[in-house]
């Protein structure tokens, strides 16, 4: 959402400019949010939640797209950046003016037993991440899912399977779903889940995963055929914290009012950088696609 949309708007305040973007997986702009919906079959297919294509930006944007490219290091004082293609594995570098980081969040998978590798445990980020969850359901059918969190993702996750018509249990480890919300209007979330035959635990969280079953802190074991992991996502920082720039809440990248980073050529935005909260003015941390958005714009602007 960010790093497209800096591109697009680079390009319309200057018909000249060299712009390369680099982006690690196949798809340059996809809709985040349609995701769950794409599992659950509201959206028919998978070439709808792509908002733009590499042949597409190309083609109207004169940019130069490298997919399945990955930025490995950032050598800030050369103004260089180490790149490696990902598909033949060749690393070479390449020199900057200005460098805009938008690489996103990643997906919370906290260190429980039983997770890692293990075939039946999805998260949802990526196109790829929801045509997996597709594959499988459509390969196994699966009668039951566990969805650990309930948050934005595990919430649409819920309505999404129970679409599906899984049985859909919520896992969640606050006395609320939707915590961005108070909990009186969260009690209307947890009547409407239940209406619509979404088991929801409160106040209880998973210590492991044994086989087909998930085991609770409170000791309940459940059987299930498939868990979706939604407890959240972290800044994708790794690239800024080799680069020596400076981080603040939850590893996110610090910057400025103009979106720059503690390097005055390197800005950052979307779902790896601090914002300011507008209410309190203490640092946030918001990654959401609209904000995302907005800062991509912006960001061109301030560039210019």
């Amino acid at each position: 959402a960010g790093g497209a949309t800096a591109a697009a708007r680079l390009r319309r305040l200057d018909e000249n400019a060299e712009i390369i973007m680099m982006e690690r997986g196949e798809h340059i702009s996809f809709a985040n949010c349609g995701l769950p919906y794409y599992v659950g079959g509201t959206i028919k297919e998978k070439e709808k939640l792509l908002v733009q294509t590499v042949e597409g930006m190309t083609g109207r944007f004169q940019v130069d797209i490298r997919i399945k490219t990955e930025v490995i290091g950032i050598n800030k004082d050369a103004k260089i950046i180490e790149v490696k293609n990902l598909e033949t594995g060749e690393v070479y570098q390449e020199s900057y003016d200005t460098l805009i980081l938008s690489p996103g969040a990643a997906p919370i998978v906290p260190n429980i037993e039983g997770v890692a590798g293990n075939p039946k445990v999805f998260t949802v980020r990526t196109v790829p991440n929801a045509e997996e969850i597709v594959n499988f359901i459509g390969e196994n059918h699966p009668q039951t899912a566990v969805v650990i969190g309930g948050g934005f993702i595990g919430l649409e996750m819920a309505e999404n399977l129970r679409e599906r018509n899984l049985n859909v249990i919520l896992v969640e480890a606050l006395d609320q779903v939707q915590p961005s919300i108070d909990y009186e209007m969260a009690c209307l979330l947890h009547t409407h889940l239940r209406e619509n035959g979404v088991e929801l635990i409160l106040e209880d969280s998973v210590t492991k995963l044994n086989g087909s079953h998930v085991v609770l802190q409170s000791g309940r074991t459940i059987e299930t055929d498939m868990v979706v992991m939604s407890i959240g996502v972290r800044p994708e920082n790794a690239l800024a914290v080799q680069a020596g720039l400076e981080v603040g809440l939850k590893g996110a990248i610090k910057v400025n009012e103009y979106l720059q980073t503690s390097d005055e050529d390197i800005y950052a935005i979307g779902d790896v950088i601090e914002v300011k909260h507008y209410i309190s003015g203490a640092p946030a941390y918001i990654p959401l696609a609209w904000p995302a958005n907005r800062q991509g714009r912006m960001v061109a602007d301030n560039l210019y």
